[in-house]
C-alpha cells in the first residue's frame, strides 16, 4: 500500500511543473500572433504596445487596439477585448486569450484576436 501511494506522490510531483508552464502566458510580439495564430489558439499571450484606438462598452466590453512596431500592414494592429481600458498614447501590457476567425456579425470579423485580456499601463 506504502509503494502505491509513493508511486502516486511521485508522479503528481513529477507533473506539477507542467500544469504550472501550461497556464503561463507566452510572450509575443503582434507579427508572431500573427504568423502563429493558429498554434496559439485558445492559449494565454503576453502582449506589449502602444495603444492605437480605443472603443469603449461595445457589447459589454472594451475593444483596444495595440501596435508594437512589428508586422506588415494588416498583421501590424491587434485587437483586444477586455473589462479594462487604456487611453491612445499609452504604453501597455496584455494578457488574454487568443481567438481565431472570430465573426461578431455586421462585417466585424478578426483573423486572430485577444479577448478576455487584463491591460497594465506600462511605467
Amino acid at each position: 500500500m506504502n509503494r502505491i501511494v509513493i508511486t502516486f506522490l511521485a508522479a503528481l510531483l513529477c507533473l506539477a511543473p507542467l500544469a504550472v508552464s501550461a497556464a503561463d502566458p507566452v510572450q509575443k510580439s503582434i507579427a508572431e500572433l500573427y504568423q502563429e495564430k493558429d498554434q496559439l489558439k485558445g492559449k494565454q499571450v503576453k502582449l506589449h504596445g502602444k495603444v492605437v484606438k480605443v472603443n469603449n462598452g461595445i457589447m459589454n466590453r472594451n475593444f483596444i487596439h495595440l501596435q508594437d512596431g512589428t508586422g506588415e500592414k494588416g498583421s501590424n494592429d491587434i485587437t483586444i477585448t477586455s473589462q479594462d481600458t487604456a487611453k491612445v498614447g499609452d504604453e501597455v501590457t496584455a494578457v488574454g486569450t487568443v481567438t481565431v476567425d472570430l465573426d461578431f456579425g455586421a462585417g466585424y470579423t478578426y483573423p486572430v484576436i485577444v479577448e478576455k485580456a487584463t491591460i497594465t499601463k506600462d511605467k
